[in-house]
């Protein structure tokens, strides 16, 4: 019969999971955490669960947070609270073994709708010193052309009318300036999310709201709140119910919320916490201050590869990624397109052989026991292509390089929109980031529609003549003959 998990049976665990190596009963919260998504819970959840084990480190738990209200949210939260915050990782090798450990840092977890005084007195409170965000790349309301805050989208403009806090916005500058009125110091805000400069990101983001609240809080606020930029890295697949049921025979545990994803992990951040910080060195976050090499080297290789390989892959039928790796057109095209189009343009941090990463990432995208959705990479590209493709496309652009990869990948986009594959197979889209006005520029006769939406826009790529002129081919011709045939013509240098 399987186990179930909370306080009470931690000391009881099937003896092919590993527990806890610290006191859970003497760990306190000086961390809040909000977007407790399956990535943070295999990422950041683990370097800290790792932490509480190193003596006089105790005062660094975490208190989870989410913002959202939808059904699924509220069974996260009710499958947190029931198992006391615990909840299982797994991770899988290459060579398709594994190991389970039980994550014991995640304290306690609120659904802000629910509670949201109790949460602005959990963010006031003097024992909190880090605020931690995974809240995506779209999600710091940046207008792309100004590069400032965005003060009119509806929620920012309700809070700041009624001073009632509904955003991220709203609830971290409130509470920052509740300590600052109390004199109590404020808390670091760590973005964890996969964005260059996503501290600076954050900075602009919550001083921008600040300032149009009140001036003199912005301007403290800025002076004294750190933001220090990261760069996180691990494949982290979604748990569906056939994830969920052989990630629980595999560790023996009833776990509501398990997680998994490969043994890799990096994490590189800046060394700047206002308010003191947990011992991540110890346990192998790297502290450094040239993490935006880090960044812009992961942004464009993974990253962008991962949506090289994801939109031909979906209109193909394919649904897990080393499938993806293990189809010879798509691989030749994505490997061609990380190796001569991006590395020749790329700087890389210091001590690191790009190539050497490039084909250790590839190797990861391999492995076939973390088994990644292909839809999960596809899904929210209209909030990620502009994010890490922009540069690469702005440079080969300049530099007169060779465009028609990028080209023929927004084209894999723009009919991956449309929800059915090469195979007449229909498939969920979700695309947050694409508005009513964006939906209804794509149903029109305009061929360019996908680059006139609002998150491509900024881009201009169509009025770039030669970007255009790509596109249109790559996509004449994927409706002609189909993104699998279409691949192995353009490998073979036929268009």
């Amino acid at each position: 019969m399987p186990h179930e998990l909370n306080a009470k049976t931690l000391s009881n665990l099937p003896s092919t999971v590993q527990g806890l190596k610290y006191d859970r009963s003497k760990v306190t919260a000086g961390i809040v955490h909000i977007g407790v998504g399956n990535f943070h819970r295999m990422h950041q959840e683990v370097i800290v669960n790792r932490v509480l084990a190193l003596p006089n480190q105790e005062h660094w738990g975490v208190i989870g947070a989410g913002l959202g209200n939808s059904n699924s949210s509220k069974q996260k939260a009710k499958d947190l609270k029931d198992q006391d915050g615990l909840y299982t990782a797994t991770e899988f090798s290459s060579d398709g073994s594994q190991t389970t450990e039980v994550i014991g840092s995640l304290l306690d977890y609120l659904l802000v709708p629910d509670e949201p005084e109790k949460f602005l007195d959990v963010l006031a409170s003097p024992n909190i010193r880090i605020v931690g965000l995974t809240i995506t790349e779209g999600g710091y309301n940046i207008d792309e052309d100004s590069g400032e805050f965005k003060l009119d989208t509806p929620d920012v403009a309700e809070e700041l009318k009624t001073n009632k806090p509904r955003t991220v916005f709203g609830y971290i500058v409130e509470a920052l300036d509740r300590r600052r009125k109390a004199g109590v110091a404020p808390f670091t805000v760590a973005s964890c999310d996969n964005l260059r400069g996503n501290g600076d990101t954050a900075r602009t983001a919550f001083v921008g709201f600040a300032k149009a609240k009140d001036a003199s809080l912005a301007e403290w606020i800025d002076k004294n709140v750190t933001f220090p930029n990261s760069m996180v890295d691990r494949i982290v697949p979604s748990v569906g119910s056939k994830q969920l049921e052989h990630l629980n025979s595999l560790s023996g545990i009833n776990d509501k919320q398990p997680v998994y994803g490969e043994t890799f992990l990096q994490w590189v951040v800046e060394d700047k916490f206002c308010n003191g910080r947990p011992e991540l060195g110890e346990v192998g976050v790297q502290l450094r201050n040239d993490v935006p090499l880090f960044e812009t080297m992961k942004g464009r290789v993974l990253n962008a590869t991962h949506s090289v390989l994801a939109y031909p892959a979906i209109l193909s039928g394919i649904e897990l990624v080393y499938e993806a790796m293990d189809n010879k057109p798509i691989y030749d095209f994505v490997t061609r397109f990380v190796n001569e189009d991006t590395l020749p343009i790329l700087e890389g941090p210091p001590g690191v052989d790009k190539k050497e990463y490039t084909q250790a990432v590839l190797d990861r995208f391999s492995n076939r026991a973390v088994a990644d959705q292909m839809l999960r990479i596809g899904h929210y590209g209209s909030a990620k292509i502009p994010v890490f493709h922009r540069k690469t496309i702005e440079t080969l652009l300049k530099d007169n390089g060779h465009i028609d990869r990028e080209a023929f990948s927004l084209a894999c986009f723009a009919r991956y929109l449309e929800g059915v594959d090469d195979n007449g197979k229909k498939f969920e889209v979700v695309e947050p980031a694409l508005s009513k006005k964006d939906w209804e520029e794509l149903k029109s006769d305009d061929s360019l529609g996908v680059l006139r939406t609002s998150p491509l826009a900024p881009l201009k790529l169509d009025k770039n003549e030669r970007f255009v002129e790509a596109f249109a081919l790559a996509s004449k011709t994927i409706a002609e003959v189909g993104v699998q045939r279409a691949l192995k013509e353009k490998n073979d240098g036929r268009w």
